[in-house]
Order: structure tokens, then C-alpha cells, then sequence
């Protein structure tokens, strides 16, 4: 059975207990991480499509929009400045998520998730004062450092929290949060864009200091995950009764005995695990090693940072007014992806996470191919496309960011945190948040440059690795759904392939 569809019910246990107001409000809160990520992603997209912002920092694209006819519609904004506005935050993010991962592992999830909020906090202040370009980037730097935090700890908090049959919606929570955060940036955007004097775009970037303040203040009072407290080190000797403690708040029961053993039971690998980067390269976990790579690194060849980044950029090639492209990137980036969002969460927990993978993937390549086959036939160099064009252009964006939305959007940061025993869990998570950075820099770098060469062939580009990462999870991901993460190992002995790489089940029985 190639694509290694079915999970034996013996490794699928169910804890028993309810979802209850404190898992809820306890995820929540966390999950304002997200709402800071998906914030600055959708703010300095906005930004960088406002007049008067690229009057100041950025003057060169600012004369070629207004003066220079002779440029290319997709040339307009290839400025290796601006790209390093975009990417600087997540070279940042790339440093701190190394160090994020011996945080998370030594003093918890709940710690990383403050720090998160703190350093972001003083990142919005710097960028909404910034007098230069210089101010502006390390005000970036400092949101990086932030986000690096948050995406080491927010998912693997909700993951460990979350009940095993609702661990897919309360993870899908992160995106979901992220949704939110562009969308709340992108109306924000619209409205200081409108402002005399040319000066809204620094409410715009200031404005990034309200998530950050709420998540600062609500960590102080978040409780840490059970795992994350029988893990811990130091001279505590009650943690394991702190930890069984907060099980059955966030159960809802007393009787979590089963539940509680299983974690410590995997807690006790961890103590012999002395260097978990060394251990996840390990033959056992070959699997978890691969997904910790190519999942991330997929997620960014989607394409999406062609909309994400540059979606107002995007639309003002195309021939859209600066007031219209704020608007379209409202409907496209924040509705139609904060829905499409939801919609995953509600159906991840029943379909599974293949089933979302392989539809988003076909979705959002027949999407891609019809965006830059209307731009290759259509818009040229100079001029712009017709109002039927844009807006079937605008339609299939909406299309693509649905499949995104209900596909690699959210189970990107989904599977990573659900798949890695404890003992490699930050190690994992590290290296999945550390490859995401990557490639999110490479992409943010290379996107403008490849946009003025490659023209609508950008499109056909990234639809290309949609299709390789849908054939991928087709023949090498495992379902995980209902899986208690105490149990995931389970689901790599019975799949076709990685079986004969870790050893099956039968053999482990024998």
C-alpha cells in the first residue's frame, strides 16, 4: 500500500477526558504567537506598496513606479534593499531558533512564548520610530528574534496540550492565528494608507506592539505543558505532580493515570539523550528526520510567499491602484485565507492530514497554472491587464490561497510538532523552524529578481514543486490523525516504505 494509508487501532489510544475552558483559553493565549507572525508578514507587505513609505527608504523603486516607463511591469520593485527589509526578520529568525530549541527543552515552553513577546514588543517600537533604513532593519532584526521564539514554542505548546482526537484543530489554531494576525495587518494597512501626511505607515508597524503586549502579559500566567514539566531540569523534585496536576485541568478529569505514564515513560528516554541533534540523526528516527526537512522546505516552494510578501506589490503590477491593492490583499490574503483556515480545522480531525494535503496540492496547482497563462497571454511589459483579466487573476488567487489555507498552510506546523518523540522533540521542531527560515529567506530574496526574469514563468516555477511535494506526501507520509504523540512511532512501523528503515511493528512484537 503505497501511500501507507492506514494506522493499526492498537496504536491509536484515546486518553479519554474533554475539552475543557483551560486547555481552550491556555492555547489561545499561546497561540497569539502566531497572530505576531502572520501580523509582520501582512504588515510589511502593506507597507511596501504605500507611497510615502517608499519615498522615504525606499526612493529608487518610488521614481521607477511614478517616472521610469521604459521598466518592465515586473521589474519595477526588484530592489535587493527592499528584499533584505522582507527577509532581515527571518535571517533573525533563523539565528534565534537554534537557541530557542535549548530554551524550550531546559526551561519550557512557557518561558520561550514570553521571551517571544517581550523582544517582538521592542522590535514594533524601533520600526514604528525608525528615522533611516538602518532603524528600520534592526527594528526587523529585533521581530525576528521574536518570531524565532514563537516558532520554536507556540506549536509544540499546542500540540502537547491539545487532547490526542483534537490535537489537529487545536495546532491548526497556530495558522489559523496567523490568518488572523495578516488579516488584522492588512486592514490596518488599508486605513493608514488613507492618512494626510504620509505618516501612516508607522502606526502601521507600531501597531504589531498590541499582540505583542498581550502575549507578554499572558504568558506570565500561562501554565506550562505537562510534558514540558516532567521534562525539566533542575531541583524540583514535585514537577511530576505539578504536571499531573495541570493534566487534569486540562482533561478535565482525575483520571489521566494512563496518559500520565505514557509521558513519563517517554520522558525517561530523554534523560539518557544527551546531544538530541546528534540523536535525530539516528537510523529510528530517519523518518521524522526527513519530514523535519522537507515539510518545511515545502511549505515555502509553495509559492506563497508570492502572495504573503508581495501580494499588494503583486496586484500593483498588474495594474491595480495602490488603494485597490491594499483592499484586493484584504479579501485574498486575510479572508479568503483566515476561512480557508478554519475550514482545516474543523475537517482535520476527520478527513486527516492526507487527505487536506493531497486536495490543497491539486487545487493549488491548477490555480498557479491558470494565474501565469492569464499574465503570460494578457499583461505585458507596460500597461496593465483589463478589469475581466485582473479579476479572474484576483479569482484564482483567492483559489489558491483556499488550498493553501486548508492544506500546507496550517498542517506545515501541524505534522512537524505532532511527529517527534520527546527525546528529539526540540531538536525537531528546531531544525523544522530552522529550515523554514532558510528557505523563507532564499525565497524573500530571490521572489522580486525572479519575478522581473522569469515574468509569469514564476508561477509555473512553483507550481512545478507543488506538484513533486504532492507526490511526496502521496507515497511517504504516514496518517497521523487521532494519534496520541506518546504512540507516533507506531505509524512509521507500518508504513510501506519507512518499515524497512526503522524496523516494523511484528518485528518489534517478535
Amino acid at each position: 500500500m503505497a501511500g501507507g494509508l492506514s494506522v493499526a487501532k492498537e496504536s491509536v489510544a484515546d486518553y479519554g477526558g474533554r475539552v475543557t475552558s483551560f486547555v481552550v483559553l491556555s492555547c489561545m493565549m499561546a497561540a497569539m504567537g502566531g497572530v505576531l507572525f502572520g501580523y509582520d508578514i501582512g504588515i510589511s507587505g502593506g507597507v511596501t506598496a504605500m507611497d510615502a513609505f517608499l519615498r522615504r527608504f525606499f526612493p529608487d523603486i518610488y521614481r521607477r513606479m511614478k517616472g521610469d516607463t521604459k521598466i518592465s511591469n515586473y521589474c519595477k520593485f526588484d530592489s535587493q534593499l527592499l528584499t533584505l527589509f522582507t527577509s532581515s526578520l527571518y535571517i533573525a529568525g533563523l539565528i534565534t531558533s537554534f537557541s530557542a530549541s535549548f530554551v524550550t527543552k531546559i526551561y519550557g515552553r512557557k518561558l520561550c512564548v514570553l521571551l517571544s513577546g517581550a523582544i517582538f514588543l521592542a522590535g514594533s517600537a524601533l520600526g514604528g520610530a525608525a528615522q533611516d533604513i538602518y532603524m528600520l532593519i534592526l527594528g526587523r532584526v529585533l521581530l525576528g528574534f521574536g518570531v524565532g521564539f514563537a516558532n520554536q514554542s507556540v506549536p509544540l505548546y499546542l500540540s502537547e496540550m491539545a487532547p490526542a482526537r483534537y490535537r489537529g484543530a487545536f495546532s491548526n489554531g497556530f495558522q489559523l492565528s496567523l490568518q488572523i494576525g495578516g488579516l488584522t495587518a492588512n486592514l490596518i494597512n488599508y486605513g493608514t494608507e488613507k492618512i494626510r501626511g504620509g505618516w501612516g505607515w508607522r502606526i502601521s508597524l507600531s501597531m504589531a506592539a498590541v499582540p505583542a503586549l498581550i502575549l507578554t502579559l499572558g504568558a506570565i500566567f500561562l501554565p506550562d505543558t505537562p510534558s514540558s514539566l516532567i521534562q525539566g531540569t533542575g531541583k524540583d523534585t514535585n514537577r511530576n505532580e505539578r504536571a499531573k496536576s495541570i493534566l487534569r485541568r486540562v482533561r478535565g478529569t482525575d483520571d489521566v493515570e494512563a496518559e500520565f505514564y505514557d509521558l513519563v515513560s517517554a520522558s525517561s528516554v530523554v534523560e539518557t539523550t544527551t546531544n538530541p541533534f546528534c540523536e535525530i540523526t539516528k537510523r529510528k528516527y530517519r523518518p521524522q528526520l526527513v519530514m523535519a526537512v522537507a515539510i518545511p522546505l515545502f511549505q515555502q516552494m509553495t509559492g506563497i510567499n508570492v502572495i504573503g510578501f508581495y501580494c499588494p506589490v503583486l496586484f500593483r503590477t498588474i495594474g491595480l491602484g495602490e488603494s485597490a491593492s491594499l483592499l484586493s490583499t484584504i479579501f485574498v490574503s486575510g479572508v479568503v485565507g483566515t476561512v480557508s483556515t478554519f475550514a482545516s480545522m474543523l475537517m482535520v480531525d476527520k478527513l486527516g492530514r492526507r487527505t487536506l494535503f493531497l486536495v490543497g496540492g491539486i487545487q493549488m496547482f491548477l490555480s498557479q497554472v491558470m494565474i501565469g497563462a492569464i499574465l503570460a497571454a494578457k499583461l505585458g511589459d507596460h500597461g496593465g491587464l483589463s478589469k475581466g483579466y485582473a479579476y479572474l487573476t484576483l479569482l484564482m488567487i483567492c483559489v489558491y490561497m483556499a488550498g493553501f489555507g486548508w492544506s500546507w498552510g496550517p498542517l506545515g506546523w501541524l505534522v512537524p510538532s505532532e511527529i517527534y518523540p520527546l527525546d528529539i522533540r526540540s531538536a525537531g521542531q528546531s531544525i523544522t523552524v530552522g529550515v523554514s527560515f532558510v528557505f523563507t529567506i532564499a525565497v524573500a530574496q530571490t521572489t522580486l529578481a525572479m519575478l522581473c526574469n522569469l515574468k509569469a514563468g514564476i508561477f509555473f516555477f512553483y507550481g512545478g514543486w507543488v506538484v513533486g511535494m504532492t507526490v511526496f506526501v502521496h507515497l511517504l507520509m504516514p496518517e497521523t490523525k487521532n494519534v496520541p504523540i506518546e504512540k507516533m512511532d507506531r505509524v512509521w512501523k507500518e508504513h510501506w516504505l519507512w518499515k524497512r528503515i526503522v524496523g516494523g511493528a511484528k518485528a518489534e512484537e517478535q
